[in-house]
């Protein structure tokens, strides 16, 4: 795999999809949005619920997310909608600086009646998507792509066999000029050596060891006994014991190459490698922490099963868990159960894996598509007002 199929943007990024985002900047007007939605092809919702209360690292960090998230290089448009006219304005300024093609409404200039909302959106949205159906695929090197890793309700075939095939799939990337991120702070302790190993500089290394750390002090200084917590009761159901054994499998996730540098969460990287995201280690904030940063794809092992994928990014489903590959067949992607049994060598596998990545990013729907599921989510860190 050298090349995927990709919409060009006029930043240079390359999109996998070409969604019409409706972006809710703010909880009021997410019934509106989905309404909007409804009546729209190819549109996807997000809602921003805590916009107006938000201060400080926190308010930043939403921020951040919100114009990662509507100028995401799988979105082709945007349709900005919230009950702030300030707060849309300075987000429709980002976008326009980015060149994404928007529209911005707000409650207020609708007489704060959502039945004129509503039907303003959908004249917009509509517009919007009628522009971006002119757009066309065309050939983009694997460079162009950043691939998030994810892994939830793991089990020892995780730690064995799915996470170190992504771990093969993110080396090969990185090896292509392409950009990978590893998040979920919480996975890395007991491991955090070994990544830190790996860091290209000792300031990378101290911020990968301070992370954990930090991590582990919030726990203990909240009275929080991980076990029990992380691993969960799924995870120790399915024969994992502690922390550090499902970290050692966790972080198999990233491979083998240098780690560039620390990540804040929905921070995108300076430059291609691989990365480590300083994030929860929850899926639905965890992915959203990858899109927002630009990931347009999300790689996500599990083992017992786990159905929950990003709106807004293809998440293709791994599991090597014999059992679950033959149960939940419109859940997984792609099964590496054969080289769990030893009928498949894990180049083989690897290959495999990253041909579906090429077909997921030329336009394959994965499962999570076909079922129309899909959901983000932008994580809190502090009070809010």
């Amino acid at each position: 795999m050298t090349t995927f199929e990709g919409y060009h943007r006029p930043d240079g990024r390359v999109g996998i999809r070409n969604r019409l985002l409706i972006l809710s900047v703010g909880g009021l007007t997410g019934p509106a949005c989905r309404r909007i939605a409804a009546g729209l092809r190819d549109a996807a919702v997000v809602v921003l619920p805590y916009e107006a209360g938000l201060i400080g690292e926190d308010k930043a960090i939403h921020d951040r997310a919100a114009l990662g998230l509507a100028s995401h290089p799988n979105v082709g448009a945007a349709l900005l909608v919230g009950d702030n006219p300030a707060v849309l304005e300075e987000l429709a300024s980002g976008l326009a600086t980015r060149r994404v093609p928007h529209v911005a409404l707000s409650m207020d200039a609708c007489g704060n009646d959502t039945f004129t909302l509503v039907e303003r959106g959908l004249r917009a949205g509509a517009g919007l998507v009628r522009a971006m159906s002119r757009q066309r695929r065309a050939p983009a090197p694997l460079s162009a792509l950043v691939l998030g890793l994810e892994c939830g309700r793991s089990d020892p075939s995780s730690g064995l066999v799915a996470n170190p095939l992504l771990g093969r799939v993110s080396d090969r990337l990185v090896d292509a000029g392409g950009t990978a991120i590893l998040g979920e702070t919480t996975e890395w302790l007991g491991a955090e050596h070994l990544l830190a190993a790996r860091a290209r500089t000792p300031g990378v290394a101290d911020a990968i060891t301070t992370a954990v750390k930090r991590r582990e002090q919030a726990a203990i200084a909240a009275g929080v006994d991980l076990l029990g917590r992380n691993p969960t009761p799924t995870n120790i159901a399915s024969g994992l014991t502690t922390i550090e054994e499902k970290s050692l499998g966790s972080t198999a996730k990233s491979g083998a190459r240098p780690i560039e540098g620390v990540l804040g969460y929905a921070e995108a990287p300076a430059h291609p490698g691989l990365w480590l995201m300083d994030a929860p280690a929850f899926a639905p904030e965890s992915l959203t922490g990858f899109v927002a940063a630009g990931a347009q794809a999300i790689l996500f092992t599990t083992g017992v099963g786990n159905s929950y994928v990003s709106a807004l990014a293809p998440t293709i489903k791994v599991s090597a868990n014999p059992e679950s590959c033959a149960r939940l067949k419109e859940q997984f992607d792609f099964c590496a159960d054969a080289t769990l049994s030893g009928q498949e060598e894990p180049e083989a596998l690897t290959d495999g894996l990253l041909a579906t990545l090429q077909g997921v990013a030329s336009g394959d729907l994965t499962w999570g598509e076909i079922l129309g599921e899909g959901d983000e989510v932008v994580s809190r860190f502090g009070a809010a007002l």
